[in-house]
C-alpha cells in the first residue's frame, strides 16, 4: 500500500494503520536532519526516508504570483514594511465600505501555476497523497490589512468594513483554486489551507465573533473544494477545541496540527472527535520533541494511536523546532510506522 492509498483510507476513516507527516521542519538544524537521514537537502526527500504518506505542496509558495512590477498579492500595509502584528494596516482608519472596493485587489492573471504543477505530478510518481490548494491564510491577510487590534475592534464598530474586505480576500483566494482545481483534477487528493485563530490559552476572538466573520469563509473554502471531490484539512495553532464541532458541521475531514499543550488541545480531551474528524499532529513540538528521549518520544506516539486509533496521522503538533534531535524524529516515525 503506498502514501496516497493509505492516507484515503485514514481520510475516509476506513483505516487499520496510521499515517506519518514529518511536517515542515526546516529551520537552523534542517541541514543535521539531512546529514542524519542521508538525504538530499530538502523536506520531500527527508518524508520519504521517514515514510511518509502525504506531500504538501502550497500552490503561493511555489513561485506563483508574478505582478511584473513586483506588486503584492496582498499590500496590506501600503508598501511599509511590516513590524508588528498591531501596526495599522491600510484599512486601520476606515469606515466606509465604498474605500473598500477602491482598493487594489489582486487579478488572477498574475497567477502561475506551472511549478507547483510540477511538484505535484512528481510526488504522483512517488505515490504519495497530494495536499495542496492555496494556503488561503485569509484570517491572517485580513488582520494585517487592518492591523491585529483595529480588525478585533472593527469587528464591533464597523462590521460590514470588515465582512466587505473579508470578502475581497477570500473571493480571489476562490478564484486561485477554482482555477487550480480545473488544471489539476484528480492529481490531488486534498486541500489543505491554514488560519491560525488560537492562542495557547482560547480562540482569538470570541466563539460569536468567529462564527460571523471567519467561519462562513470556511464554509465558501471547504465547499468549493468538496464540490470538486477533494478532502479538506485545516491547519490552525492553539487552541481551537471549542469550535471543533463548527469546523466538523462546515466539512473540515482533517485537523492539523493539533498543539499538544494548548488549553483542551490534549489527546484525552479531542478523542471524542475521532470518529467525526482525522487528526494529524499532536506529537508536542514545545517540550517533548527538542527535549524528551527518543523513547519518551515512541512511547507518548504510541499512548495518540491509542487514544485517536487507526485513523490518525502521526505528525508533530507544529514544524519541528531547530533543536528538536535528529534521533527524536527518527524515534516518532518508528512509532508510527509499527
Amino acid at each position: 500500500m503506498n502514501g496516497k492509498e493509505l492516507f484515503t483510507k485514514i481520510i475516509n476513516r476506513k483505516s487499520d494503520k496510521s499515517g506519518f507527516w514529518q511536517g515542515s521542519p526546516f529551520g537552523e538544524n534542517a541541514e543535521e536532519m539531512y546529514a542524519y537521514f542521508k538525504t538530499e537537502a530538502n523536506n520531500t526527500a527527508l518524508g520519504q526516508a521517514l515514510g511518509a504518506c502525504l506531500e504538501w505542496i502550497p500552490i503561493d509558495w511555489c513561485d506563483f504570483w508574478k505582478h511584473p512590477e513586483g506588486v503584492p498579492m496582498f499590500d496590506t500595509t501600503g508598501g511599509l514594511e511590516r513590524t508588528s502584528l498591531g501596526q495599522d494596516g491600510v484599512f486601520a482608519n476606515c469606515e466606509d465600505v465604498r474605500e473598500v472596493e477602491k482598493f487594489y485587489w489582486p487579478d488572477i492573471k498574475y497567477c502561475d501555476y506551472t511549478t507547483v504543477e510540477k511538484h505535484v505530478d512528481e510526488a504522483v510518481k512517488r505515490g504519495n497523497a497530494v495536499l495542496s490548494g492555496s494556503w488561503a491564510c485569509f484570517f491572517h491577510i485580513v488582520c494585517d490589512m487592518f492591523g491585529m487590534e483595529n480588525y478585533f475592534i472593527k469587528m464591533h464598530t464597523d462590521p460590514a468594513v470588515v465582512e466587505a474586505v473579508t470578502e475581497r480576500v477570500v473571493d480571489f483566494y476562490l478564484q486561485i483554486n477554482e482555477k487550480w482545481f480545473d488544471i489539476i483534477g484528480n492529481r490531488m487528493d486534498a486541500i489543505f489551507f491554514g488560519n491560525d485563530f488560537g492562542s495557547q490559552l482560547d480562540l482569538l476572538i470570541s466563539p460569536e465573533m468567529f462564527k460571523k466573520f471567519v467561519l462562513p469563509s470556511f464554509r465558501k473554502i471547504t465547499a468549493q473544494a468538496k464540490a470538486r471531490g477533494y478532502k479538506v484539512v485545516l491547519h490552525s495553532c492553539g487552541a481551537i477545541e471549542s469550535v471543533i464541532p463548527d469546523l466538523i458541521d462546515a466539512g473540515v475531514d482533517a485537523l492539523h496540527p493539533i498543539q499538544a499543550k494548548a488549553r483542551n488541545m490534549d489527546a484525552e480531551t479531542l478523542k471524542k472527535y475521532k470518529n467525526d474528524v482525522v487528526f494529524i499532529g499532536g506529537v508536542d513540538t514545545q517540550d517533548l520533541l527538542p527535549f524528551g528521549t527518543p523513547q519518551q518520544v515512541y512511547d507518548e506516539v504510541m499512548r495518540l494511536r491509542e487514544l485517536f486509533g487507526p485513523n490518525y496521522i502521526v505528525s508533530p503538533s507544529h514544524e519541528a523546532t531547530p533543536n528538536t534531535p535528529p534521533k527524536n524524529m527518527e524515534a516518532m516515525a518508528k512509532a508510527a510506522a509499527e
